[in-house]
């Protein structure tokens, strides 16, 4: 029993002095995920029969109804941008409290809900754009109205359980591509 005393202590021994060498342990930076999205070229979709038109994309695959409601698919992301266009009928209010109510729905589920005018004074073009921060269901929404006869709504949301964290980037992509849709917004009446 005392020899195999011996033997584990002179082993114990000969492994710690041989793994110890000069080398400087050193923590290892916490890894992130590096995801590359393609840079945004952007195209007109004017080829539509809808009282207005703006730049899309060309990545995105655009679907558009009769009613000139559409979707705006991003199949690598798994997201969707979903538009609907209303005529103003005596409802502005309406419109507008439904646009705003959108975005405040997502409260429960949302950290921070930023909120940026949105006005373009050369295309009477004017609206609100909507950031959600957290694990809500849709991340970025805007509407847009000409204030007498167009308006138009945007919500993003993606086919994935929401975990803000991990989409982060690609929502950030598809915001900037909503922000070119604002900007580029064009009412043909």
């Amino acid at each position: 029993m005392y020899t195999s005393l011996r033997i584990l202590l002179v082993m114990l021994v000969v492994f710690g002095i041989s793994s110890c060498n000069d080398q400087k342990v050193l923590p290892k930076p916490s890894g992130q995920l590096a995801l590359d999205f393609p840079k945004g070229n952007y195209v007109s979709s004017d080829d539509m029969n809808c009282p207005f038109s703006f730049k899309v994309n060309e990545y995105a695959r655009v679907r558009s109804k009769s009613d000139c409601s559409m979707k705006i698919e991003y199949p690598a992301m798994e997201a969707t941008v979903y538009l609907n266009y209303r005529p103003i009928e005596n409802n502005l209010r309406q419109l507008l409290i439904d646009g705003q109510k959108l975005s405040y729905e997502h409260n429960q589920k949302a950290d921070v809900i930023v909120d940026f005018p949105f006005a373009n004074r050369l295309n009477n073009a004017y609206g609100m754009m909507y950031e959600i921060e957290g694990d809500a269901a849709s991340n970025a929404q805007f509407y847009v109205t000409d204030s007498t006869k167009h308006f138009l709504t945007a919500s993003l949301y993606f086919y994935t359980q929401p975990n803000y964290d991990s989409i982060l980037p690609a929502v950030d992509y598809v915001k900037a591509d909503m922000v070119k849709m604002m900007e580029t917004l064009r009412w043909k009446e």
